[in-house]
């Protein structure tokens, strides 16, 4: 009886010494390999560096943005809340896509009227859209988009809006 109940406690004993040391192997793996992806702000203010043929460009364009890892949904939404354009519709303003190596690519369908200021509700259609952005300093990106019917190419710039930030510390206080 005392010889099984040593080759129960080495065994044991070495069962659990192997699963610690699998344990700080797998846990060193992951501190030295395994990087969260950056964070993405909720807004940014879009700047187009050309304006869209046949279109009166709006006053500005805010793209909100969650995102769960390296997956990211966005959708554009009005500077300016008293001047929500009453031709989009929420269903039509969406986008998706992946982050990966600092790039981002989203592809969706967006109202016309998200670019354009319409005063006709007859102009506005849908386009589909794709999106590249690349991530550079300070959390900016700066990126392309191509519209269907279109084949030019409208570059961009993307800033993180502050405006989210102030809100919040003023109802801390």
């Amino acid at each position: 009886m005392n010889n099984s109940k040593f080759k129960s406690v080495t065994f044991y004993g070495a069962t659990i010494a192997g699963v610690l040391i699998l344990f700080k192997v797998v846990s060193a793996y992951g501190e030295t390999s395994l990087k969260a992806p950056p964070a993405i702000n909720n807004h940014y203010r879009l700047a187009l560096q050309e304006a869209i043929p046949n279109c009166e460009k709006p006053e500005q364009l805010i793209l909100n943005m969650q995102q769960s890892g390296i997956y990211l949904n966005a959708s554009f939404l009005p500077a300016n809340t008293e001047s929500e354009s009453p031709n989009s519709d929420s269903t039509n303003n969406h986008l998706s896509g992946i982050l990966s190596n600092q790039e981002l690519n989203l592809s969706g369908r967006i109202d016309k009227s998200i670019f354009c200021q319409i005063s006709n509700p007859k102009d506005n259609y849908i386009h589909s859209v794709k999106m590249q952005m690349q991530l550079i300093n300070q959390g900016n990106f700066i990126g392309q988009f191509s519209l269907s019917g279109s084949t030019r190419v409208f570059k961009f710039t993307a800033v993180p809006e502050k405006t989210q930030v102030k809100s919040q510390q003023g109802k801390k206080h």
